[in-house]
């Protein structure tokens, strides 16, 4: 029998993505509510991670549809580690082993605007397929369509809807109308009484500015320093319980804007192994999403190095 090498990945630094996920036949993806919630929360600490974007989404039982701007970031880097992530948590908590996921994700760049809003209105038709959902997409949980129309709040801090809405009018109100009449193609009507177009905001606005990914592992260090108060030589220090954060920081920083694989990291850091980089990476997660001292250090090391 013949097998034929894998086709290689198409992949730009500043590409918009369709990326869909699909579960092996005989398992489904999310067998219940809780697994989209847990996908979706190890999507927004990888986000925290590598600064991607998603733009819209829909998940259904055995597949997902994404729409995600890289921002710079390697996508395959993204996904492949968000998927090992979920299965190994899917595994465990249902008490099986072996493969999740359908081979590896696919992914199709997309290149025009009127396609991404195309592709947009497709994702959030997804739910038509669902028993109960036949007419009334947008009551969905697990779609973002609902923070489109503004009938639900983005909870998870995940989504950037602004960006695409900005396209179909020059005001919220006439965005979610225009959009209304995009993936709606009967009993508009009726919908447009059960969704009241008020919001805090009177426009979108969502811009593109890639984020750039090959800082100097070096310079990160520094700036750690001199941030925490952390004497720079003790950033290479093993098993110090009073340099954790600080070493926590430095890997997410580094994981982010060096766009290193972790092994790279391991070796600047000492020879470490890549589950400590992995379990440090995820303190800097939890340090950026919890402690306001440290919630902007990302932005704040860019602009620095910008100012330089």
């Amino acid at each position: 029998m013949l097998f034929l090498p894998r086709t290689e990945r198409i992949k730009f630094e500043d590409a918009i993505y369709h990326v869909m996920v699909r579960s092996i036949t005989e398992v489904p993806l999310f067998k219940n509510d809780d697994d989209k919630e847990k996908y979706l929360n190890q999507m927004k600490n990888y986000q925290i991670i590598y600064g991607f974007k998603v733009y819209a989404y829909c998940m259904m039982s055995n597949h997902a549809h994404f729409i995600i701007d890289s921002n710079g970031a390697d996508i395959s880097k993204i996904m492949h580690g968000l998927n090992f992530k979920y299965a190994i948590t899917f595994n465990r908590i249902h008490d099986r082993h072996g493969h999740v996921f359908q081979d590896r994700f696919k992914s199709k760049i997309v290149d025009t605007d009127r396609y991404l809003i195309t592709l947009s209105a497709y994702i959030h038709n997804n739910p038509l397929k669902i028993k109960g959902y036949e007419t009334c997409p947008e009551k969905y949980k697990y779609s973002s369509l609902s923070v489109y129309l503004g009938i639900e709040k983005d909870k998870i801090g995940l989504l950037d809807e602004a960006y695409i809405m900005q396209m179909l009018g020059p005001n919220v109100n006439k965005a979610r109308e225009n959009y209304l009449k995009l993936v709606y193609m009967c009993d508009k009507e009726k919908l447009k009484k059960e969704i009241e177009f008020e919001d805090e905001k009177t426009e979108y606005r969502s811009e593109r500015k890639i984020l750039a990914r090959n800082f100097n592992p070096e310079k990160i260090l520094q700036f750690i320093s001199e941030e925490t108060g952390i004497n720079k030589v003790m950033l290479y220090v093993k098993n110090n319980r009073n340099n954790k954060s600080a070493r926590a920081l430095a890997v997410l920083l580094m994981r982010s804007l060096c766009n290193f694989k972790m092994k790279h990291i391991c070796e600047i850091l000492g020879n470490i192994t890549e589950s400590r980089v992995s379990k440090l990476c995820s303190i800097g997660v939890e340090l950026i999403s919890t402690a306001d001292r440290y919630k902007d250090i990302v932005n704040k090391f860019i602009i620095q190095q910008a100012s330089q």
